[in-house]
């Protein structure tokens, strides 16, 4: 279990970070797109890439607000070091091998607007695909859900099983 802590408090700012958890949204298109690109980087510091409110990021990082990991992307470092939004993408940069560079320059003032931006441009995107589901609780068509019997597989893709009705009368067509 690791103590959460923000980096504004207590030294965690000035803690060496030897390993990273990104926590992403498992139900998102763009963040599970992302997932696959990260873990597909080289890294200079590890990142542990852990689905957003699941069993074992409430269990490891008890401390934390896990309805808003689900929001916004977080990072946890070793340290117990929190970023979040544009924060937490620079530090993700950070510790990839060939986006290091841009990392320091996304954390100087000129370079922290564009990241600012960036991150609100992706989050708007979120927005309009409304997760998938319309207001009216009906299908939207946007977003693929688990709960719609829809799974992710890293190396398949998206794959389609329906939700089993037990007692269910066949289908007609």
């Amino acid at each position: 279990m690791t103590a959460v802590t923000t980096t504004d408090g207590r030294g965690a700012a000035g803690a060496p970070v030897r390993a990273l958890t990104v926590l992403y949204d498992a139900e998102c298109v763009l963040c599970t797109h992302l997932r696959g690109w990260l873990a597909r980087r080289p890294q200079l510091v590890p990142l542990e890439l852990l689905p957003a409110g699941s069993a074992a990021a409430r269990a490891r990082f008890p401390g934390l607000d896990h309805v808003a990991t689900l929001e916004e992307v977080t990072v946890v470092g070793d340290s117990g070091q929190v970023y979040r939004g544009s924060r937490a993408w620079i530090v993700i940069l950070w510790a990839l091998r060939e986006h290091r560079p841009l990392a320091h320059k996304l954390a100087t003032p000129a370079g922290a607007g564009l990241a600012r931006g960036a991150v609100l441009a992706a989050a708007k995107w979120r927005e309009a695909q409304g997760r998938g589901q319309r207001q009216d609780g009906r299908w939207g068509g946007q977003v693929y859900q688990r709960a719609d019997g829809w799974s992710y597989h890293p190396r398949t893709g998206w794959s389609y099983s329906p939700p089993s009705c037990a007692g269910a009368a066949p289908a007609s067509r």
